[in-house]
Formats: C-alpha cells, structure tokens, sequence
C-alpha cells in the first residue's frame, strides 16, 4: 500500500475534541478513507453482526472499515463442536458480509488451548489422546476449515497465544501431547488448505519483552523450517496508561524484522480490575464487585478525554510505523458489545471502544480523525 504524507500528532487531536460533531451520519470522515493509504482498519464482529442482524453496526462496518475478524464463530468449539459436526452457517454469513463490503477477511483461530471441546485432546473420556490422534485431528480440523474458505478468508490466525509471559511455550494440551509439533502442523495444514492466504502469530502482552523475543523466536524457528508465517498480530487489550508507546514501538520494530506486524484486538479498559491484570488471559476471572463497576451511568468526562488522548497516542504510533503495520482491528464495533463488560467480571458497563452503545462516535472517535493534519 502507498504510505500517505500525512503528518499524526496527539495534541492536535485532543485540542479538537471540543469542537467536532457527535453525530454518525454519511458526513462523518471515514476511517478506512483516511487510513486507506497506511493500513487496513477493521473490527471485530459477534454472531448478530456477522449475520446481519444489527444494522447498525453494519452501518458503521460499511463506512469505517476495510477489514473484519470473527469474535467466536470460527474458534473450534463454535464451528467444530462434535467429531463429525461442522456449523458453518454463521462462519458463510460473516465471510458473505465481508465479500459484501468488499473487506479483507480474517479467520480467528484454528489452533488455541482455550474454547476448544474436550473431545479433541482424548481418545475417550477422562483419557488423553495420542500424539497421532491429536494431529491428525488438528490437521482434519484446519482443512475443513480454511479449506472451506480457501480464496474467501484472506488471512488466518493460525497459531494463538501459545506463549507465556516469560515468552516460553505455554505448558497446553497441545504441548503436552504432541511437543512441539502442533505449531509446525497448524502452519504446514494452514498453507496445504490455503496457499494464497497470509498466515500469522497472535497473542496478547507482546509489548513485555520477554514475551515478544519468545515470539520472534517462535516465528523463527518455523520459518527456519521452511513453513510459511507472515507476520505476528498484537492483540492491543491496553489500559489508559499500560502500557507505555516506547513498549509497544519497541515490540513493533522488533516483529517488523520477521514479517508484518498487525494490532488485531485493539480496545481499552478504562475500569479498575481486581488484580491489575495485564493482558487478556480468559481463565482470569473474579466475582462481581460493584466496587470495580464505577460506570454504570456514564463516562466522566475527564475519562472520557483520558480515553481520547490514549487512542490519539496509540494512532499517532501507528502512524508513525504505517510502514510496518498492515492491519488495525478493533476487539469489537461498540461499547454495548464489547467483550470487556463481562471479562474479567461479568455484568459491567464498559467503555473501551471508539462508538458508544447508541452506535454514535465518541471523543475517542474524534481524537482519531483530528490528529489527522493533510
């Protein structure tokens, strides 16, 4: 893609705030316009969007976005949830939405240790599966899957959070039954069922930098093997001040030296957590506190605008390395359907996204658009 001369700063953005428009409409700057020459910008969609069923929300998929990820319906235990049973209805509708928009389209994910039946690491109840069981399992799985879609999907997250903190292989059934062969044949199946489709890493914490050099090492050492990875995506599930742009810039410049590099679930919390947790690791879940629920009403303005400066710094960064970035994607379209009013404690009224639950623009939004000097 031609990079753009556009100049990014986060002041600027911040300073405009006060003096744009709230309101959604066919006059609103479009996001995929401004970022066409830098990077795709998507978000993430959930059964009823991906289906058509929140207008909407397609509303501003059409007009502010140029890619889209599936939530949960392609994770295994959604569209592959017994032996001999398949569900692709909801995983047609969403690639039949993106060909309608004309959107790059990504799969998310043919290979995590998280949402997966039971069934597929045993050999019967109670009892774990052999290696052989295991991958060919795994490799029955992602040509069913990827090859269903062979020249639809136009990427997939092949391989997701395999990795530890401390940037080890995390300690899954996958590793524990098949070592480290899992990870070659997720990459060596994924090319076999779509040779023109890009292939990528995705996980959470990579600006820690034990974690992202555990990851460049990952993708190395497949590459080294001669399978295909094109690049690593950054799952951006940040808070208001964690982490900081040098930690995320110095992970980029780090993933660029082994291929693309992607920010594939970009959202912010802007609630207090009971662990101060960084991340987004699902088994890390507390009971409701209303302690940790401080929002019920609405946003305060003074976290509103933290929230708008952090989106204008984290863009302004983009930006700056549109060079490297390929992608920008959203973990959700808005605030009423993010993941984060339920994660790590169900039942809260969250704020991370840039439309609110009334599917309207918020400063977030702004900050955006007005760091945009042409």
């Amino acid at each position: 893609m031609r990079k753009s001369r556009i100049v990014f700063t986060a002041s600027l953005a911040i300073a405009a705030l006060g003096c744009v428009s709230s309101t959604l409409n066919q006059g609103q700057p479009s996001l995929k316009q401004i970022f066409k020459d830098d990077f795709y910008i998507g978000a993430a969609l959930n059964y009823q969007q991906a289906s058509g069923k929140d207008p909407k929300a397609e509303a501003i998929l059409a007009q502010h976005f140029s890619t889209i990820t599936p939530e949960n319906l392609l994770k295994w235990g959604s569209v592959h949830p017994q032996p001999d049973t398949y569900n692709f209805k909801p995983a047609d509708d969403f690639v039949a939405l993106g060909k309608k928009h004309k959107q790059f389209i990504v799969g998310h994910t043919l290979t995590w240790h998280q949402q997966t039946p039971n069934w597929v690491f045993e050999s019967e109840p109670g009892k774990p599966a052999t290696k052989e069981q295991l991958l060919k399992r795994q490799t029955e799985h992602i040509m069913a899957v990827a090859g269903r879609y062979k020249g639809q999907i136009n990427g997939w997250d092949v391989v997701n959070e395999a990795l530890n903190d401390d940037g080890t292989l995390r300690n899954s059934k996958w590793l524990q039954i098949t070592g480290e062969e899992y990870l070659a044949n997720a990459y060596a199946t994924a090319r076999k069922a779509d040779p023109k489709a890009e292939l990528y890493y995705n996980d959470y914490n990579l600006w820690k930098t034990a974690k992202a050099d555990g990851a460049v090492k990952l993708v190395k050492s497949l590459q080294a093997k001669g399978l295909k990875v094109d690049g690593i995506g950054m799952q951006g599930h940040y808070g208001l001040e964690n982490p900081s742009i040098q930690q995320i810039e110095e992970s980029i410049i780090k993933f660029s030296k082994v291929g693309k590099v992607m920010f594939t679930e970009l959202d912010i919390d802007v609630l207090p957590n009971p662990s101060n947790r960084q991340g987004a690791d699902i088994d890390a879940t507390f009971e409701f506190d209303q302690k940790y629920n401080v929002y019920t009403t609405g946003l305060p303005a003074e976290v509103e605008q933290k929230l708008a400066k952090r989106y204008a710094e984290l863009f302004a960064l983009f930006h700056k390395h549109r060079d490297k970035i390929t992608r920008v994607t959203f973990w959700g379209v808005t605030d009423r359907d993010s993941w984060l009013n339920d994660w790590p404690i169900k039942g809260r009224t969250s704020y991370p996204m840039i439309f609110d639950r009334n599917y309207q623009p918020k400063p977030a939004f702004h900050a955006i658009v007005n760091a945009m000097k042409k």
